[in-house]
């Protein structure tokens, strides 16, 4: 997959294809049927296939200050795409002379002068331009005037839910991770680097992989079954595992990480980057009253996350 961080100029192969339009952060099973609306096009006319998203996400540009959001940084978001065999990524960047431009401007600059896009696929909401100003019928009405085609993807849903990312956030914050891949389409997965922690978990039998959720969305504080994919290096693969996203308040720590204990494991990833799927939600974190009782509740957590683990592909296959 080749990625474009600017419109222009933009290598002669890749112009010419078909986008999907939006910011995509989740590429949930509704973003899939705007991707696949593209490469079902992409197909008919025999042009290269492509996302076009901002980095960073405008809600980060205009609001700095307010918490992580994202369900898909633009790595993880990458993956997915790739997965989905996109071509070409159009990760363009969002700053205040992208924010100032009006939405006949984005379009002629964008995506008829930068790109060349030969036909558009947006979702019903799409909106663009400065103070959001385009919408779908402007889209349609330039794609008539520049001569390129435009399809716009109705609101879909499953059982009465919209697939939407503010409702999967709401559902990982109140500890649903299954009920979130039921609306993401795919396990619900951060990916970031190990660091180097109090290694407390060797002392007590369970060692951890330490990962800080700096630019994620927070799901609820607890324990869960994990899938984790070590992408590199000697011990390259996929593992089970049991995690505790929280304080630590046995300790008396404050900080919020993410402590991943796998399953016959016994090697040394720190610095690895490495991609933690949510499966299951255990239980709330809490307080013991000491390493025993700590020890005996983990080795518990363990056995439930290996029973529930084996009874769960590792693809995740939502509801028809």
């Amino acid at each position: 997959m080749h990625i474009l961080r600017h419109y222009s100029p933009v290598p002669r192969p890749l112009q010419g294809g078909v986008y999907a339009l939006g910011n995509f952060d989740g590429v949930h099973r509704g973003h899939q049927i705007v991707i696949g609306e593209a490469a079902r096009v992409a197909r008919e006319l025999g042009a290269p296939l492509g996302v076009l998203v901002f980095e960073p996400h405008p809600k980060q540009f205009f609001f700095p200050n307010e918490p992580f959001f994202r369900l898909t940084p633009f790595r993880a978001k990458a993956r997915l795409l790739e997965k989905m065999g996109v071509e070409v990524l159009a990760a363009l960047p969002f700053d205040a002379a992208m924010a100032k431009k009006q939405a006949p401007d984005f379009v002629l600059d964008v995506l008829v002068k930068g790109l060349n896009a030969t036909h558009v696929v947006a979702g019903y909401d799409f909106r663009f331009g400065k103070g959001r100003t385009g919408d779908a019928s402007v889209l349609s009405y330039m794609g008539g005037e520049e001569g390129f085609g435009v399809s716009i993807v109705e609101e879909v849903s499953h059982g009465g839910e919209a697939y939407s990312s503010t409702r999967i956030r709401e559902k990982l914050a109140n500890g649903d991770p299954r009920g979130a891949a039921e609306l993401l389409g795919h396990w619900w997965t951060v990916e970031t680097h190990v660091m180097t922690g109090d290694q407390r978990g060797r002392t007590i039998g369970f060692p951890t992989a330490n990962l800080a959720l700096a630019d994620h969305v927070q799901p609820a504080l607890g324990v869960y079954a994990v899938r984790v994919e070590i992408e590199e290096g000697p011990h390259k693969g996929i593992y089970d595992g049991v995690a505790n996203f929280g304080k630590r308040p046995t300790f008396d720590k404050k900080d919020v990480i993410l402590e991943v204990h796998l399953f016959n494991f016994d090697g040394d990833i720190y610095g690895h980057h490495i991609a933690v799927s949510f499966i299951d939600y255990l239980r709330p974190e809490q307080k013991f009253d000491g390493l025993d009782a700590l020890k005996a509740q983990i080795g518990k957590d363990s056995d439930k996350a290996r029973a529930l683990l084996a009874a769960t592909p590792r693809e995740f296959s939502p509801a028809p």
